[in-house]
């Protein structure tokens, strides 16, 4: 039950580890020394100079922002709940809260990785030159492990 308990920690600090990562870092998509991410758009000028500047208000890029917010709060809600459940609730007992809250947080980052998919192309320069980004890719990473553990964690008995 030790392990078993260790392995579901692990799959869902790695869960928050891909959301923070794909959140915060500035490879969403990339090309020819652009790099572009949920904040801000960098582009290298003149070798090593980096110059950022603020994303667009688009309400489109604002829901994104917002769901991978989301889904980081459900996530570590459901972190803290489980530790929570884990010492407050009855042997036999199940883990639905905080399944529940991890499930949220998968279909949090699989909205916002949609809608980022779908609505990109309104945003940047769409040719041969650029692509996704190693952060975007996490996201979706994230998604259907944020959703295994979410069911494991509803499956999930608790034992003595």
């Amino acid at each position: 039950m030790l392990l078993l308990l260790l392995g579901i920690i692990v799959l869902h600090v790695a869960v928050l580890v891909l959301l923070f990562v794909s959140t915060i870092v500035s490879q969403w998509f990339v090309g020819s020394g652009h790099m572009v991410d949920l904040w801000q758009n960098c582009t290298m000028t003149g070798g090593s100079m980096r110059v950022c500047v603020s994303s667009s208000a688009n309400e489109w890029l604002q829901s994104v922002q917002a769901t991978m917010i989301l889904s980081i709060i459900f996530s570590v809600l459901s972190l803290f709940l489980f530790f929570y459940q884990l010492f407050t609730i009855t042997k036999g007992g199940r883990f639905y809260l905080t399944g529940i809250f991890q499930i949220l947080a998968g279909l949090c980052v699989m909205s916002a990785a949609s809608i980022y998919t779908v609505r990109h192309t309104e945003w940047h320069i769409h040719n041969s030159e650029y692509s996704y980004g190693f952060a975007y890719i996490l996201a979706w990473v994230a998604f259907p492990l944020a959703l295994l553990s979410g069911f494991i964690y509803v499956i999930l008995r608790k034992r003595d």
